[in-house]
């Protein structure tokens, strides 16, 4: 495997883990402002990411079908939403700030649930990233290797206040600071796993592709409306995570149209 596709790969991974060694220095608990100023960002990231990166490429991919150029990206798009709906009804899980789990019921410890959500969370930004890569790798030319690493980079941006959002939580539950910077990041482990898994049979996906793209923007938007929003607008009202949001997704596209 090329050596430029691994790193992009383990970029989003090294933004989780420098996001969880947080936990390492940081004495007190997370400030609830802080919190959802870092949902806020990384949901901003990952709506432009969804847009710019995977989207677009996905339509400019489809332009030999005239008028019905639009047909792969929203097949896909649907299809990513459905994939993590079905996820989310399968996985016991249990959101930041819930005491209600989600998913089938378990007498599963609250840590647990806690890292089902996280990883859930994540399998589709790992999608994301394994895809352009993989369309990189068969010589798309909708996708620019500056653009694969704009994306990875964006990702693993948004990363870091996940990492943290994760370890200093569990840090309150009782684990040690060591312990809960390790299960912070592996937290982010599905990530490169499936992003490597997506290159690896990047030959056979090729017709595939303006699907595929889209189906991790759908996946991506599914994580942002159902969880990371909600998030974000809990508690007592507060701008802070809507202008944080912004600054995301401006970042992201800033990165996607400079770098791509």
């Amino acid at each position: 495997m090329n050596i430029e596709i691994v790193r992009g790969i383990m970029l989003p991974f090294l933004g989780t883990t420098l996001g969880a060694s947080c936990v390492m220095f940081m004495k007190k608990e997370m400030n609830p402002m802080v919190q959802k100023a870092m949902t806020g960002f990384a949901s901003g990231v990952m709506v432009a990411a969804s847009i710019w990166s995977l989207l677009i490429p996905a339509l400019e991919g489809s332009e030999e079908l005239g008028h019905f150029m639009f047909f792969p990206a929203v097949i896909g798009f649907w299809v990513g939403m459905l994939f993590l709906l079905l996820l989310d009804h399968m996985i016991p899980h249990l959101h930041m700030n819930s005491e209600e789990a989600e998913g089938p019921k378990k007498n599963w410890k609250k840590t647990t649930m806690l890292m089902l959500a996280v990883t859930l969370h994540n399998i589709p930004e790992g999608m994301a990233v394994g895809v352009v890569y993989a369309g990189w790798a068969i010589g798309n030319g909708q996708i620019t290797m500056m653009g694969t690493l704009a994306l990875s980079l964006g990702i693993a941006i948004q990363n870091f206040p996940e990492g943290a959002i994760i370890s200093m939580p569990l840090k309150e539950e009782g684990f040690s600071k060591p312990k809960a910077f390790l299960f912070g990041t592996l937290s982010g482990i599905v990530e490169p796993v499936s992003a490597i898994i997506t290159v690896l049979l990047s030959e056979w996906i090729l017709p595939m592709l303006p699907y595929l793209l889209s189906l991790a923007a759908g996946a991506m938007m599914y994580v942002v409306v159902e969880e990371l929003i909600p998030e974000m607008s809990e508690g007592e009202h507060s701008n802070l995570g809507t202008i944080l949001f912004a600054l995301g997704f401006t970042l992201m596209l800033t990165l996607d149209v400079s770098l791509g």
